[in-house]
Order: C-alpha cells, then structure tokens, then sequence
C-alpha cells in the first residue's frame, strides 16, 4: 500500500475488520463460527452423498437439491474459510487480488443460489401442476440445459460490476469493516466515483439476481397454490403442500436476509448490522439448507436411515 501525491490512497492489500473487535467476544464468535462450518460441512456432504448413493433419489428434485449443497459448500468455504484463519493464525490481511477474487465467486455463488432456487420452484411446479407430463418435461436433458443456465447466468451476471470496480485507482482507507470481500463495503472505502457501479450493481442485484428469479418462483407458487386448492381431499392437499413446503421455507429465509442485507439504505452505521445478515446469510442459510430439506423430507430422511441400518448390518 501506497500514498499517492492527492494523500490518496493505492492499494495493494485489504485488511479485513471482522465479525467484531470486541476481544471478550473473539474466543466465542471462533467458536461459533467453527461449528457453523463444521456442521455445514457435515449437512451438506451427507444430502450428496446420500443423494448419490441412493438410486431413488437420482430425480430432478434432488438433482438440483444436490447442486444446491455443492453451492452451499463452496460458498462456505470462499467467505468462512478467512474468518477462522484470522482467529487462528492472527492474519487479517488479504491480498487486492485475492479480495477481488473472493468478491467475484461470492457473488456469482449467490446468483446461482437463488437461480437453482428458482429451477427448483418451476420443478415443483411441473410436478404439481402437470404431474402426468412430468417426467417429459423434466427430463435429462431439459434438467442438464436448465442447471447449466443457472451455471453459466450466475458467473456471466457478476462480471460488469467487477470490471468497473478493479478501474478504481484509489481508496480512502484499506480497512474493511466486513468479515470478507464484498461488494457494499469495499464501495464505502473507495475515492471514485462509484455512481456507474451503484447503478450496475442496482440492476445486476434487483433485477438479474433477485427480481426475476423471486417474480418466477412467485408464479410458480400462484400455480401452485391454485392447483392445491382444487385438490378435493384434504390428504391430497396435505401431501401437495408438503411436497413443496421445504423449498418454500428455503426461499423465505434467504430472499430475507438479501433484502436486510442489500436493499436497505446503506451507512456506517448500518454497516455493523449488515453484516449480522451477511454472517447469517452465509453461515446459517449453507447450514440450514440440509436441515429443513432432510428434516422435512421423507424420502431423504429414510434414505438415510436406510443407510445406517445397512451400515450396522456390514459390520
């Protein structure tokens, strides 16, 4: 890091604030934090490998459920991976490069979070509204095309943001009040004019990532719910709701901490609490995912313990 003549500053690294600077809270956020990502570890390679291991689950709710889970390790691992170091090595520090390529994959994860979210809705869909059709329409292929958009939407939709911000020259403090690179508080620090990126970042956030895909997922819940009603029986409705209740309360949870984290005003003083919603968006969601979709599914919940019984019985 460097001072340019303007007593501006160039930078070559970040410094990295954290969760918190309060010392007493230190031992017991690390711990937190620890067992958030442990367990989101463990959560997750289980609904993959029990997905991959059991031939009844090989079907596009769980195609993309599976997707899901290696979304969630991998976003992860990008933005808790540096918290735990910093409690264990002391290393606050992150290289410009580094920090820039750590705010490109988070951005890109959540894009493609929220779009397989919405691959998974038009599932349910399909499975609920056209149920005889559903196996053609859901097939291989058209499941390998759908996800592969996600893929490709969730890499392509971040870039122009990120070619703006790396032709920032200069930066008022290399100190971010955040536990990672992201996008809103590296924006507080730099001594450009970011009114470009604001309006890139406005479309790229609301309309790419989050309208479009939370508009889609709420028609296919307005079909959904239409179709439910028409079911005669009370079990019938039941067994609909429940078929579709656990990707519902995924979709809740995290369209609420994106929009308490990005679309409220933005200042010092709310910085501290962004980033409550950012450590739950990227901690408690990843972990979260696997709990509701196995605790309230069935199908996953026998799957699992028929493995176990199957283990027992090797032995």
């Amino acid at each position: 890091m460097f001072s340019s003549p303007t007593n501006q500053t160039v930078i070559t690294y970040f410094i990295i604030k954290g969760i918190t600077d309060v010392p007493e809270l230190q031992a017991p956020i690390f711990l937190l934090v620890l067992l958030i990502y442990l367990l989101t570890l463990g959560g997750n390679m289980t609904i993959l490998l029990v997905i991959f291991l059991d031939h009844h689950l090989h079907t596009p709710m769980y195609f993309f459920l599976g997707n899901l889970s290696i979304v969630d390790l991998s976003s992860t691992n990008i933005t808790l991976h540096k918290v735990l170091l910093i409690f264990i090595a002391g290393d606050n520090t992150v290289s410009y490069h580094a920090c820039i390529t750590q705010m490109y994959f988070f951005a890109s994860l959540l894009g493609h979070e929220l779009l397989i979210l919405t691959a998974m809705s038009y599932d349910r869909y399909v499975a609920i509204c056209k149920p005889l059709r559903y196996h053609m329409i859901m097939n291989h292929r058209n499941c390998a095309i759908l996800l592969t958009s996600c893929y490709v939407m969730g890499f392509v939709q971040v870039i122009a943001s990120i070619v703006i911000f790396t032709g920032f020259s200069c930066y008022t403090s290399n100190e971010i009040n955040h536990f990672f690179c992201d996008m809103i508080p590296l924006m507080k620090i730099t001594c450009n004019d970011t009114s470009v990126l604001e309006i890139v970042f406005l479309i790229q956030g609301i309309f790419v990532i989050t309208l479009i895909p939370f508009l889609l997922t709420f028609i296919s819940y307005i079909f959904i719910i239409f179709a439910i009603l028409r079911i005669h029986s009370d079990s019938g409705k039941r067994k609909a709701f429940y078929t579709c209740s656990s990707h519902l309360s995924v979709v809740i949870l995290l369209y609420v901490t994106l929009v308490s984290q990005y679309l409220t005003p933005t200042s010092d003083d709310t910085l501290n609490t962004k980033k409550l919603f950012s450590l739950l968006n990227t901690a408690a969601v990843p972990l979260l995912n696997p709990l509701i979709y196995s605790l309230k599914n069935r199908d996953v919940m026998s799957a699992v313990r028929w493995k176990l019984i199957m283990c027992k019985i090797m032995k």
